[in-house]
């Protein structure tokens, strides 16, 4: 404990790193009930914590060691480090990274002067290459974790921590992915203050340091998630291992849906978008204060990383209304016949609707795939038990991930019974009962065969629409066009249509 407190304290890492603010979540502190401080990792030169471990430990090479070269592996926030290490002291880096890499991290290395070789599909791949070149070239290996010296420069985080909050503290929760983060605040805060709780966060999907501790020895995982890229480890390091096994008290897990609900609920605290394994201690304090039933503490989660693909931000918006509960999934039953559809969107009422997908394919039951932002876990159960209760059969789909992944994507094709069908696109103003105000502009005599809604947080909800219309009725039906008052498209000639729906 002395000789880690001794290495922490004498840690060379503000050539490159900076102190880092310790900042309130206001809006999630008042959701939580309680103050929930993030520390701003997410704000280092390299968008994560991780250049601290690396220069630390390079900082310390012998001139013809740094002269020779470094290696590592990397998912890519320590390759950011390495590499801007290396250019500080004015060494090579070579930077071993799985293929499944987001490509802002591999640009990012790049930038910095590293050197890339993309190998493998995971962390574990791209270690044994690096290892391989180490050997063959006569390089230093910079390990992203289990180093006592990489240990050390992130323990500098659970330093400053304790420097910029001086009352009490309840806990502190780090990500774990080999768990250098985790050791080297664990290792600071327990020699200092051994009642502040220190806790790990891991996904479900690639929980190697929750199996090892409950196993009392490391485990190697037979595959792990790759959605938060940043933790995606199969076995912690021996030396990581040893101090979270002493110091850790615990080890949250949390679900993708948790960890897209924090990214979402430190945006909206920050206007930060921090990337999924940045944003996993988040999760871990909000899944923490849930099941403790905790109030009036203070609590600090370290937001240690915003190397975000741009592209992944549709997922996690998507996913993150059901991870914090605030959307339900719902496939509902009705009858076949006019005014059916009416009578269902009745029912729900004035809550907001997230989508709403319908393809007539049976003349006498219809298949409803709905979502309907929701107020909290329980909500979901008892929307489905109203509809039930008013003659609607209804399957909660709200914990099913086929469903949340695919099957709402999915829904519609081709129908024999689209007789006289025409495609229509709507814009309609979005504010609770607005599909109601819209459907009940409809006339009756008009068979909806097709329908699409989907909420994208905007000032407008957009409507696809299948109208069966008469060709005797057609007339008639252009003059309802025009005086409807919403803006619209005809679709009919839409050559996706022809190939997918019509």
């Amino acid at each position: 404990m002395t000789d880690y407190l001794q290495k922490i304290l004498t840690a060379r890492v503000y050539d490159v790193a900076r102190e880092t603010p310790l900042e309130k979540a206001a809006h999630l502190s008042a959701r939580l009930n309680n103050t929930l401080l993030l520390k701003r990792e997410d704000m280092q030169s390299v968008f994560s914590f991780k250049l601290r471990g690396a220069y630390n430990k390079m900082s310390q090479l012998s001139p013809a060691l740094l002269k020779r070269g470094v290696v590592c592996a990397s998912a890519g926030n320590h390759a950011q480090g390495v590499a801007l290490a290396a250019k500080r002291l004015g060494s090579h880096a070579i930077i071993v990274m799985p293929v499944t890499t987001p490509q802002v991290k591999v640009l990012a290395v790049k930038a910095r002067g590293g050197e890339v070789v993309l190998f493998g599909d995971t962390f574990d791949e791209a270690y044994l290459r690096a290892r391989a070149i180490e050997k063959k070239q006569g390089l230093t290996f910079v390990h992203p974790f289990d180093d006592p010296d990489v240990i050390a420069g992130q323990g500098t985080i659970g330093r400053e921590i304790l420097q910029q909050h001086q009352g009490p503290l309840h806990a502190i929760f780090v990500a774990i992915g080999g768990g250098g983060l985790a050791a080297g605040v664990a290792a600071y805060v327990k020699a200092l203050n051994p009642k502040i709780k220190v806790i790990g966060v891991e996904p479900y999907d690639s929980a190697a340091m929750y199996q090892s501790l409950k196993a009392g020895r490391r485990v190697k995982l037979d595959r792990v998630g790759m959605f938060a890229d940043g933790v995606a480890v199969r076995q912690v390091g021996r030396e990581t291992f040893r101090l979270c096994r002493e110091h850790l008290d615990e080890v949250v897990r949390v679900s993708t849906d948790d960890i897209c609900a924090a990214i979402k609920d430190v945006f909206e605290d920050t206007r930060a978008v921090l990337e999924p394994a940045g944003a996993l201690a988040v999760a871990g304090a909000k899944t923490y204060v849930e099941r403790r039933r905790l109030k009036g503490e203070t609590l600090v989660a370290v937001a240690c990383g915003a190397n975000m693909n741009f592209d992944r931000l549709r997922f996690i918006a998507e996913r993150a209304e059901v991870g914090e509960h605030r959307e339900g999934l719902f496939a509902v039953t009705i009858p076949e016949e006019a005014g059916s559809l009416r009578k269902f969107c009745a029912l729900i009422g004035q809550r907001n609707v997230t989508e709403f997908n319908y393809r007539i394919a049976d003349e006498k039951a219809a298949h409803i795939f709905v979502g309907i932002q929701t107020a909290g876990k329980a909500e979901s159960g008892r929307i489905a038990a109203h509809f039930t209760r008013h003659g609607f059969k209804t399957l909660d789909l709200t914990g099913d991930e086929m469903a949340k992944l695919h099957v709402r994507h999915l829904v519609g094709g081709r129908s024999a019974l689209a007789k006289n069908e025409l495609l229509l696109r709507f814009e309609v103003p979005e504010r609770p009962g607005a599909l109601m105000n819209f459907l009940n502009s409809m006339s009756p005599n008009w068979n909806i065969s097709l329908f699409h809604y989907r909420n994208h947080g905007a000032d407008y909800g957009r409507i696809l629409v299948g109208l069966q219309v008469p060709p005797a009725e057609m007339k008639v039906f252009r003059s309802f066009l025009r005086t409807l008052g919403y803006r619209y498209w005809d679709e009919t000639k839409n050559q996706a249509y022809k190939l997918f729906l019509r």
